[in-house]
């Protein structure tokens, strides 16, 4: 579904932060895309879904292709309505819309009203919270709730593709758990294939059928799930395990120092 070919991109017209990027997204996946901050993971949504702009970044060289079909030259308007939406990091919300209004600011591209109030309800099945405060404004929602609201949103404009940026940003535990259960739920009822960007590499794993690693803007390592996990390098640095699955400080995971073979 979605290919990413030597991606490079650039802000302010000196920053180089993807270098030479490759990976792909299978559809019906769940691929996670894992790394430290400053790794470049949410550079690399940005570049997909047209929202490097306003950053002053763009992509100055490789191809990115959705479908088989070049969209790293495309707006973000018109990579919406290909089937991919993008929902950022930090619960972004209009605060003084209700949630109802903001789901509907979701459906924008569309004009199959019929459907979109079907959707409204499909929406409501997955995140009953956000149908008790429906009429209520998104600024008063608690932080989990707005994060239901997001992706809500993002399942209103009908996505083929949905990337999410950190779903688990500042959450409660519970409630992260909450989550990533109606994310699963969401990949496998409707269909919708997921990029998913998560520094929680335990939960990223637990759901995703396929993983990245990033480091300094490239790919250091992929595979599937399972072997991921069960590879020693992510256990202790990312998953924070020791050879004998005991967990490590993070003072010891801080002044990890990654294998050479990572990059051999």
């Amino acid at each position: 579904m979605l290919e990413l070919n030597n991606i490079e991109v650039v802000y302010n017209d000196i920053i180089l932060v993807l270098k030479g990027l490759s990976m792909k997204v299978d559809e019906g996946q769940i691929v996670a895309l894992l790394g430290a901050n400053g790794a470049g993971k949410t550079t690399t949504l940005k570049a997909i879904s047209g929202l490097l702009k306003p950053d002053d970044g763009e992509v100055t060289d490789g191809a990115i292709l959705f479908m088989g079909e070049p969209i790293h030259n495309k707006e973000a308007e018109e990579i919406v309505r290909l089937g991919i939406f993008q929902v950022m990091e930090g619960r972004r919300v209009f605060e003084h819309l209700t949630v109802e209004e903001n789901l509907l600011a979701g459906a924008y591209t569309r004009r199959d009203r019929e459907n979109i109030r079907r959707d409204m309800r499909r929406v409501y099945e997955y995140f009953p919270r956000l149908a008790e405060r429906r009429h209520q404004k998104a600024g008063y929602l608690s932080g989990g709730e707005q994060q239901m609201l997001a992706i809500g949103r993002a399942l209103m404009a009908r996505p083929r593709l949905m990337l999410l940026d950190e779903p688990s940003l500042g959450l409660a535990p519970l409630l992260v758990r909450e989550i990533f259960d109606i994310i699963q739920r969401i990949n496998e009822e409707e269909g919708t294939t997921i990029l998913l960007v998560e520094q929680n590499a335990v939960l990223a794993l637990n759901v995703a059928d396929y993983g990245y690693i990033m480091e300094g803007g490239r790919i250091v390592l992929e595979g599937t799930s399972d072997v991921l996990k069960e590879n020693e390098d992510v256990k202790e640095f990312y998953l924070g395990l020791t050879e004998i699955g005991q967990r490590k400080s993070y003072r010891e995971v801080k002044h990890y120092k990654r294998r050479k073979r990572w990059l051999s």
